[in-house]
């Protein structure tokens, strides 16, 4: 680019100039070299490492003389993303692997991004990676250019006007100065005015043009940077269904080993090792001893405990993608035929507007579900909905039913208790109240094998109970009463009840408790939702146990939001894996090889430190659908969640008239639909009180309401009387025989 002050033109060669800390590629080279500050831990901080970027691979070593022998970590720039958090930090990501840098000044860091997106772009462009476009979108793509095109062309005219005009202006300029007779003086200065307003009038049209141009660049970049980011998304995934399906396969062809019947017209194969990554998804670390150490703070009212990280030894294989699909072929699964399309998206939310406090203020330590709401502050989706929402994340429990190692499967069963709350984190609006005797099914057998079934069954207390049977070898199970108090500045939401979840192959029975949600800023500011408390896993056939720890959120914590920390222990209580991560993001999982008793905390706690091998990925949250915001912030299962269906129960929440309402943006009527729905609930209720008192007058027995599809029964692990599936829902809706549900709506 000519700068026109006669001083040479800047290249990208001149852009990399040699810096105090970083050396300029030898002219038409694609090497790149220099000093940059890496994150290692928090005990150590930044710390000064040499990087070398070349090829499209971005390596680093303590000192340039490692270059010759010891490599500590590479990155590859092909799929690789690069943002910058600040004036001098880049943070490169790829493969679940993460580098924070940092440069010394800004000028430098903006040398090193314009580097690495370089070579980004030329190893992408190298390794064949670029998908080509649909005829639609290649057609948009050239529309698009030629409008910046003619907009450019626009902008040359201009950049020539102005330059002839400006040189008129300059010599008339010029030739005012030299006058002395005034009537010569009158006339070029009248000329003056006129070349002065012609420059004036194009200075607007290329200002004109400058920001149509900007506004168009702007808009499509968007768009494109939002394209991308999806593409990447999607590629990722397709990536971890691989690994998954690569996975299967081998418990498939260990299984089919092993097989009894085989046996003697088998060859004798190799045996594997089955190791944890059988279960925990493996995630590259890099190798530099500088990473091993991550420190965890003591957890209240449990073990308080350090973690020191351990280089792994152990390496993992994946078949060959090929290899897989050839296999899946043979073998027909049913995984790979197409499924339904879900619904994406739903009516945008309206934007009605409502006195909360006029509402709200005299509602103070009152119990919520008893208070007449208007749909205003309801989200289409019942309670029954919500809690089917718990089974977002229902892989990791295929994954953990595949586990042999109780302790793993434990783990899992532990980022699938957290991964329940993932959903919440945005969802400040309350679902409906379900009426007494709603329902709320769920059929995924084909899709993921598994069937969930909700029913009210009772009204006050609220109670909901819950079934879910998978055909990939689990049960879950629970009865939840959710108590609310309103307690002037946040709101408590206190789900009373066990959640039971086994695995048919093992018999390992858990159980768990949900923790307190508390929603912030009701009457002032901006709705903000927090979970915290403590959740006791206990797995009743091994007595194996897991702690977890919510953290409530504080001002004045030095600690990430939303943290959730853990130790899986056995029944001997000796820890074997510590589990970090955040119930809105993801969780991870370490394997302790070695403890000790290490200095006291700043309470005053002797604190453990555990020695642990590299954390694993056990599970991350999905992200939002498009335009989420404007649809209650719903996630991709949410968004099918009320998505009529034929078939269902006639006391299926899907048919319920006021909340389809709401759905459709027809709040008012949904409100008049809701206080007639809640008046007929109460008229049935006077009714059955009065049945009830004239059986008592007459000495009769007055059984009461008696839910469709559950009943009251003892659990022989927990002691307590809930409400269990008894079964004949799945029969009825194979028959179409709703018969026995009651008109609710």
């Amino acid at each position: 680019v000519d700068n026109g002050s006669g001083a040479e033109p800047l290249t990208i060669t001149g852009l990399f100039s040699a810096s105090a800390s970083v050396a300029a590629p030898a002219p038409g080279s694609d090497t790149y070299k220099g000093w940059l500050f890496k994150w290692t831990n928090y005990l150590k901080g930044y710390q000064r490492r040499w990087f070398v970027l070349s090829n499209g691979l971005l390596s680093y070593y303590r000192t340039q003389a490692e270059m010759a022998h010891t490599c500590r970590g590479t990155i590859n720039l092909a799929t690789a993303h690069i943002d910058t958090e600040d004036a001098c930090n880049i943070v490169l990501s790829s493969g679940g692997r993460t580098y924070h840098l940092k440069a010394s000044t800004e000028v430098e860091r903006q040398r090193w991004v314009t580097a690495l997106e370089l070579a980004k772009a030329k190893a992408i462009h190298d390794s064949g990676d670029e998908e080509p476009t649909s005829q639609s979108d290649r057609s948009e793509i050239q529309g698009t250019l030629k409008i910046l095109v003619s907009k450019l062309d626009d902008l040359s005219t201009c950049n020539d006007l102005i330059a002839k005009h400006g040189a008129a202006l300059q010599r008339s300029l010029s030739e005012l100065e030299a006058l002395k007779v005034p009537v010569e003086g009158g006339e070029k200065i009248k000329a003056v005015n006129e070349r002065a307003t012609l420059f004036r009038i194009t200075s607007n049209a290329m200002i004109n043009a400058c920001r149509d141009f900007l506004d168009l660049a702007e808009t499509h970049s968007r768009r494109w940077q939002r394209a991308l980011q999806y593409e990447r998304e999607q590629r990722t995934h397709l990536e971890e269904t691989i690994e998954q399906l690569a996975k299967q396969h081998n418990s498939l062809e260990r299984a089919w080993r092993e097989a009894p019947t085989l046996v003697s017209s088998t060859p004798s194969a190799p045996t594997t090792n089955k190791g944890e990554t059988d279960c925990l998804p493996h995630k590259e670390e890099a190798s530099d001893e500088d990473e091993d150490t991550e420190y965890f703070d003591a957890m209240e009212d449990s073990p308080a405990f350090i973690t020191v990280t351990a280089t792994e030894s152990t390496q993992h294989r994946l078949v060959s993608a090929g290899h897989l699909i050839d296999r899946y072929r043979q073998e027909g699964w049913k995984e790979l035929q197409p499924r339904r399309q879900r619904r994406t998206h739903i009516p945008d939310k309206p934007n009605y507007s409502l006195n909360l406090w006029s509402i709200m203020k005299n509602c103070i330590g009152k119990e919520l579900s008893k208070i007449p709401m208007p749909v205003n502050f309801n989200e289409p989706l019942s309670m029954l909905q919500r809690l089917t929402e718990d089974l977002e994340y229902h892989e990791l429990l295929d994954k953990a039913a595949r586990c042999e190692s109780s302790l793993e499967q434990m783990c899992l069963v532990a980022a699938f208790t957290v991964s329940a709350y993932s959903t919440t984190v945005h969802r400040t609006a309350k679902p409906f109240n379900p009426l007494l005797g709603e329902t709320y099914e769920l059929d995924r057998l084909e899709e993921f094998g598994y069937r969930s079934l909700c029913e009210q069954v009772s009204h006050h207390p609220p109670a909901a109970a819950h079934h879910v049977i998978s055909q990939r070898g689990w049960t879950l199970w629970q009865e939840i009463t959710v108590a609310s108090k309103f307690r002037g500045k946040y709101l408590s939401i206190m789900p009373l009840g066990v959640i039971h979840l086994q695995f048919h192959s093992s018999g390992n029975h858990y159980v768990w408790r949900k923790v307190t949600s508390t929603v912030h800023n009701i009457i002032v500011g901006k709705l903000w939702i927090d979970q915290s408390g403590d959740i006791e896993i206990v797995n009743h056939r091994t007595k194996e146990t897991c702690q977890l720890k919510f953290s409530p959120y504080s001002y004045f914590s030095r600690d990430v939001p939303r943290k959730v920390t853990g130790v899986v222990a056995d029944s001997g209580g000796q820890a074997h894996y510590i589990l970090s991560g955040t119930w809105d993001e993801k969780m991870e999982s370490a394997k302790i090889i070695h403890s000790s008793r290490g200095g006291s905390g700043s309470e005053g706690k002797q604190k453990t430190v555990y020695q642990t091998l590299s954390p694993k990925l056990l599970w991350k949250k999905y992200p939002l659908p498009k335009n989420a915001e404007n649809m209650y912030y719903f996630s991709a299962l949410a968004l099918t969640l009320n998505e009529p269906e034929e078939g269902v129960g006639l006391t299926d929440s899907r048919l319920r008239p006021d909340q389809r309402l709401m759905e459709d943006g027809r709040w008012d009527e949904a409100n008049s639909e809701k206080q007639r729905l809640e008046e007929k609930q109460r008229a049935v209720r006077r009714r059955r009180e009065a049945e009830a008192s004239d059986a008592l007058d007459e000495g009769r027995e007055y059984e009461g309401y008696q839910p469709l599809w559950f009943h009251q029964r003892r659990d022989s692990v927990t002691g307590e009387i809930n409400f269990v599936y008894k079964g004949g829902y799945w029969e009825a809706k194979e028959r179409q025989d709703w018969s026995k549900c009651p008109n609710i709506f």
